[in-house]
């Protein structure tokens, strides 16, 4: 079972989320908070595989709470829940550790779909979300400097696999365009986001395009 926490200050989101996502058999609400700090507490208690996480909150907002919960030893993938998807509140959670985000406009046929994708450790983020997001970011030069100075570090099939990461490509699709397996892609992952000082793919995806590597 994909256990999910939903974090949201309007008890109907709560309620609307309990409901569709109930409907799968693979997946339990096991709790719901109003704000952040119960969030936090929730998460704590439940131990879940999934958190969806509102960001604009009465008490701790959901970026302090995403933060925290980057800090705890083994972290539940977590899912922005907003209504506009090049809000800036998202960059920034994206940038503190959030796995994605869902439009809270998302059809509820695709939303189970999509936090089954998250429980997985894929990244819930288009690529063309996440060049208005980059778009967006007010300090776009700067981190354009530091993303080039980061990949700097990156040996050629480094810098390819992190290609592949910005374009929202899994582990399989990028071994078939490298010609390599994808145990060998997983390697490749993982000493890149060591590299980069990135938590996640989501991150390194980020990098990616703030160095101008993914369109």
């Amino acid at each position: 079972m994909i256990r999910v926490v939903v974090v949201d200050d309007e008890p109907m989101v709560c309620g609307f989320l309990r409901t569709i996502l109930g409907s799968a058999p693979d997946i339990e609400v096991v709790d719901e908070a109003h704000d952040g700090a119960a969030g936090l507490d929730a998460v704590r208690r439940g131990r879940p595989d999934v958190v969806l996480m509102d960001l604009r909150m009465p008490g701790m907002d959901g970026l302090t709470a995403i933060e925290h919960l980057g800090r705890l030893p083994d972290p539940p993938h977590t899912l922005v829940l907003t209504t506009f998807d090049a809000d800036q509140y998202v960059l920034r959670a994206l940038r503190a550790g959030a796995t994605g985000f869902l439009v809270k406009s998302t059809p509820p046929e695709e939303l189970i779909g999509l936090v089954r994708t998250a429980a997985q450790g894929h990244t819930v983020l288009s690529p063309s979300a996440a060049r208005r997001l980059v778009a967006a970011s007010t300090d776009r030069l700067s981190a354009h400097d530091r993303a080039r100075d980061l990949v700097a570090t990156l040996t050629e099939r480094e810098l390819q696999v992190l290609t592949g990461l910005g374009e929202g490509l899994s582990n399989a699709r990028i071994a078939t365009r490298l010609h390599l397996s994808e145990a060998t892609v997983k390697g490749y992952v993982s000493r890149t986001l060591e590299k980069l000082g990135c938590a996640n793919r989501t991150q390194a995806g980020l990098v990616a395009h703030d160095a101008g590597l993914a369109d």
